[in-house]
């Protein structure tokens, strides 16, 4: 009996003990007030777009791969058009977490040219009717480092990226000296490396600024290139869980597609405001 008082004032200890331990351990503090635990964006970018298409011989000029021609001037694609875009950013404690983006751009176009343009070996002369159009999908996925407590942090993210283009020009052509109907198309899609890198401020709790950039830069395979995007935005919740973002941003996307004579290209630049609906938990 003694032996079963001893092993009971013995669990009771360990069971004070273990206790005390627990609530002597503090809870995870609050993250930055710049930071959310969930933060989610929907929304769209206006885009003010600048396109030029073309080929590159790899040695001179082979069989009309030289040569580069602009969606808005010779297409007449429009320059502006709203973008959907997307964000998704939450913490795993309250310095690192993940970052998704999501962006797509699809246009299309027909007119009758007023001067000969080639693509994908295939050339269309001047006046002929030609239709194009153009996809370009990026999706990223980093993980984040946030440095930084009180009203400011700066953060670090590195992930990976997903990019696809999608060209196709139709219309008449001049195909080895015969004219006819013809179309000239690529598809590509690649996987790169990105490096994000990221600035916080909180004015209050419900209104803040923030900046972002990110690169990615891929060398060989089918799809190389680069891509850079940088921007400027603000926050602001007059409901704890609901706000508004809004910002202005720049990018650039440079891309090659290798065939075994020549280069397909895609240079393009966007530049202009995003507005977001914001959820915040």
């Amino acid at each position: 009996m003694k032996q079963q008082k001893n092993k009971t004032r013995l669990c009771t200890r360990l069971a004070l003990v273990t206790l005390t331990a627990f609530g002597s351990v503090p809870a995870f503090a609050d993250p930055s007030a710049a930071l959310d635990r969930v933060s989610i964006w929907l929304g769209a970018f206006y885009s003010d777009t600048q396109t030029q298409i073309g080929a590159t011989g790899r040695s001179g000029i082979i069989n009309g791969y030289n040569g580069h021609f602009s969606l808005e001037d010779d297409l007449g694609f429009q320059e502006h058009k709203a973008v959907p875009r997307a964000r998704l950013d939450f913490l795993i404690g309250d310095h690192q977490g993940f970052s998704f983006d999501f962006f797509g751009i699809n246009r299309t176009h027909g007119r009758s040219i007023s001067r000969d343009i080639s693509y994908d070996g295939t050339t269309f002369p001047a006046s002929a009717s030609v239709d194009g159009k153009l996809n370009f999908n990026f999706g990223s996925a980093a993980y984040r480092w946030w440095f930084g407590t009180g009203s400011d942090v700066f953060g670090l993210g590195i992930g990976a990226a997903y990019y696809g283009v999608k060209a196709r020009v139709e219309g008449q052509a001049d195909i080895d000296g015969f004219g006819g109907s013809a179309v000239a198309s690529t598809h590509e899609t690649a996987w790169a490396p990105v490096l994000q890198l990221g600035w916080r401020h909180a004015f209050s709790h419900n209104f803040r600024i923030y900046a972002d950039a990110y690169g990615v830069k891929k060398n060989g395979g089918n799809l190389a290139g680069h891509i850079y995007n940088a921007a400027l935005g603000l926050e602001w919740f007059p409901i704890e869980n609901l706000g508004v973002g809004a910002e202005y941003s720049y990018t650039r996307i440079r891309l090659d597609q290798n065939h075994p004579s020549y280069q397909a290209n895609l240079d393009m630049k966007l530049q202009g405001p995003s507005l977001f609906a914001r959820l915040r938990f």
